[in-house]
Formats: C-alpha cells, sequence, structure tokens
C-alpha cells in the first residue's frame, strides 16, 4: 500500500464542493446554534441534497461507493469551514454510523434502511453506551427478549445523540444473559429499528458545548422490534459493532484536526493585526511559538489520520493507527484551540471571537467515543506486547 500524500482530482473536487457548502454557513450562523441550541437543518438538508451523506455508502443503494479517505476529507472540511463539532456531529452518524447494516446487512435490509438515510429522509442515532457499563459493552444491561414476532427490548442508554429528532435508531441489547454467554462480549444483539417514542422518552442532556446537536439519557421501555430488523447473526452485536469502530475513531480525529485548522487560522489572523505597544502581537514569540506549535501537531496528526484511513481502505488492519489517529487529533485539535484563545488575550474569552466556541467543542474529540487511557491500553496491549491492565 502507497500512502498517498497528495490529494486526487476527485479528493479534491470533493474538498471544493463541499466548501462551497460550507461558505453559505458563516461564523455568526453557527454561533447562533451555540447560543440558542436550534439544529442547523439548513446546512443537513444542503448536505444531504447534494447526496453527501451517501459519500461512502454502495453504489447500489443511492451513494457514491467512496472510501474512508474521502469521507474524512468531507468531515475535515466541514470541521475546518468553522462549523466545528456543531456543524459535523449534524452529519457525523449518517457518513460512516450504519457501515455495520452495509456489512452484515441484507441485501432487503440495505435497500430499506440506506437511500432513506442517504436522501436525509430518515434521522439516525446509535445506542451503545449505558450509565452503569459506560466503555464497558460487555456489561450493557439492556436486554432484548425474544417474542414470536422478533424481540422487546427494555433499559437506559445514555450520550445518545441527535435522538430529539431521530426516526429510526441503531441499538445494541443483550441477548443472552451475560452468565450464560461463553464469553462477556457474546449474547449482544444489534438491531436497526424504527424510534417509537411511545416506548423510548429521550431526555437531553445539558453539556458544556454543541449545543445545537444534543445528547439524552434513553429510558426505553418495552420497545417491540420485528425479527426483520436484527442485523446480522442474533449475539453477535459486539463482533459486527467493532466494524464500524476504526472509521468512527479515524473520522473524530480528522474533525478534530479540521476544529485545530479554524482556530489556528483566526488566531494567526488576530496576531497579524492586534497591535499592542507599536507591533502587531504576532510579531513576539510568546505569541508566534505556541501557534507555529499547534500547526505542526495538526500536520502530524492529519498524515495519521490518512494513513488509518488509507489503511482501511485497503482492507488492511488499522486498528492502531485508527486509535491513535484519534487520539492525535483530539490532542493537536485542544491543543490548537487552546492556543488560539490565548493568543486572543481576553477578547479569546468573548463569544464575538468565536475561538472560545471551538475551545468548548475541543474536548469533545478528547473523550468520545473513547477516551484517551483506553487508547493508550489499546496500543500498550496490541502494539508493545505488554500485558493487559484492566
Amino acid at each position: 500500500m502507497t500512502l498517498a500524500i497528495e490529494r486526487t482530482e476527485q479528493q479534491t473536487a470533493i474538498v471544493d464542493a463541499i466548501g462551497k457548502i460550507c461558505a453559505k454557513y458563516d461564523d455568526q450562523y453557527w454561533l447562533k446554534t451555540d447560543e440558542t441550541g436550534i439544529f442547523p437543518e439548513a446546512f443537513v438538508k444542503d448536505i444531504a441534497d447534494g447526496g453527501w451523506l451517501g459519500v461512502a455508502m454502495p453504489e447500489e443503494v443511492g451513494g457514491a461507493g467512496l472510501g474512508l479517505t474521502e469521507a474524512a476529507l468531507m468531515m475535515q472540511t466541514v470541521a475546518q469551514s468553522g462549523a466545528g463539532f456543531s456543524g459535523a456531529s449534524a452529519i457525523h452518524l449518517n457518513i460512516f454510523g450504519l457501515m455495520p447494516i452495509v456489512k452484515f446487512g441484507t441485501a432487503e435490509q440495505k435497500q430499506r434502511f440506506l437511500p432513506p438515510v442517504i436522501s436525509g429522509a430518515d434521522k439516525a442515532c446509535f445506542a451503545v453506551t449505558e450509565p452503569n457499563s459506560g466503555l464497558d459493552t460487555a456489561s450493557l444491561e439492556t436486554r432484548a427478549e425474544r417474542t414470536n414476532s422478533g424481540y422487546v427490548i427494555t433499559g437506559r442508554k445514555i450520550w445518545t445523540t441527535n435522538a430529539q429528532r431521530a426516526s429510526k435508531i441503531l441499538i445494541i441489547a443483550r441477548t443472552t444473559p451475560k452468565d450464560q454467554a461463553r464469553k462477556p462480549t457474546d449474547g449482544l444483539s444489534l438491531f436497526y429499528t424504527d424510534f417509537n417514542r411511545a416506548k423510548i422518552e429521550a431526555q437531553p442532556i445539558p453539556k458544556m458545548g454543541r449545543k445545537a446537536v444534543e445528547c439524552n439519557t434513553l429510558f426505553i421501555d418495552g420497545l417491540e422490534v420485528p425479527h426483520e430488523d436484527l442485523i446480522g447473526e442474533e449475539g453477535k452485536g459486539f463482533q459486527i459493532l467493532l466494524t464500524g469502530l476504526n472509521p468512527e475513531r479515524t473520522l473524530i480525529g480528522a474533525e478534530a484536526v479540521g476544529l485545530g485548522r479554524a482556530a489556528l487560522a483566526r488566531a494567526a489572523q488576530y496576531a497579524q493585526e492586534r497591535i499592542v505597544f507599536g507591533r502587531p502581537i504576532g510579531q513576539n514569540q510568546g505569541v508566534a511559538h505556541p501557534l507555529a506549535k499547534a500547526w505542526a501537531e495538526l500536520e502530524a496528526a492529519e498524515l495519521l489520520c490518512y494513513k488509518a484511513a488509507a489503511l482501511y481502505d485497503a482492507g488492511k488492519e488499522c486498528g492502531a493507527h485508527a486509535n491513535a489517529a484519534k487520539y492525535l487529533g483530539g490532542e493537536a485539535g485542544f491543543n490548537a484551540c487552546e492556543a488560539a484563545v490565548m493568543a486572543h488575550g481576553g477578547m479569546g474569552y468573548a463569544k464575538e471571537y468565536f475561538v472560545e466556541r471551538y475551545f468548548r467543542e475541543a474536548m469533545i474529540a478528547r473523550i468520545v467515543p473513547v477516551s484517551r487511557e483506553m487508547i493508550l491500553n489499546f496500543i500498550a496491549e496490541r502494539v508493545l506486547g505488554l500485558p493487559k491492565s484492566y
């Protein structure tokens, strides 16, 4: 496999096309969504109308049939436009979140489920994490009990994004009790089904940033799911879920790089224009060096994101690189946003200069979809051969 440093003509065209859509939505638009909590419907509609929600979906269901590399370029461009995670998270799940259906769904399921997501007619949310299990997916308590017609799901989920407007839910639940399963990760099953609000209560979680794209606690009581909404084999949901984790980590890393770039651009402009003691503050190394360091970190993180994407697209093992890309992207993005706030001085704390929103949103990529510490555990164990620590 050769890692391409230069973009292809097609990839450049994707970046340009997404950039033109994003240019319609300026910093004031995203500031308003952050202040009001109003979902960026117009932006999402423009992305959907352009067919971009299907960038990585198969052509036979109306997608573009492109790879993770192209999806990462798209999502980095969205974040880098100034939309940050307010924009990226509004479409993130549609881009690669339903890959378990692509890889394990039946032909009928693909035709039934994927075209409405690509068009934007269906809005999906993803329910995995639970209050009592956190990252310990094997200890999920939400259960799916078999019935003559399918399953009935009961339990709780937390940090489910976009549940307030979702029409579909991708949910993992236990179909075999943990103590009866061959191993802890067995006995979990994955479903993609209607978000029935008569059976699911979604309560928004007040949070630090990205107010326009809400997260929720779900209370699920007797959600009926037909047999035909089971994705893949019963009891193999955890293994199926893993197929979508490496792409998600890579995309989060690329989005974090984009956010960092947006912050760095604003800081560099401010450092050139702000005059103190008769000279631009960017002439002072105490201001310039943190920004230069942030640029170098973002460049390195970006390269690793696209190496992970290239490995995935080539069908090669990419777990370590995808996890490291998320880790470095999150750290580089955060550092760039912090440097941008500090370069603005007191005005960095003011909403009118926008970088304070970037800084709040930068925390997202350091926390989700997996903690920094668990990434380091994974690399220590799987790459370096060190004993498992948890």
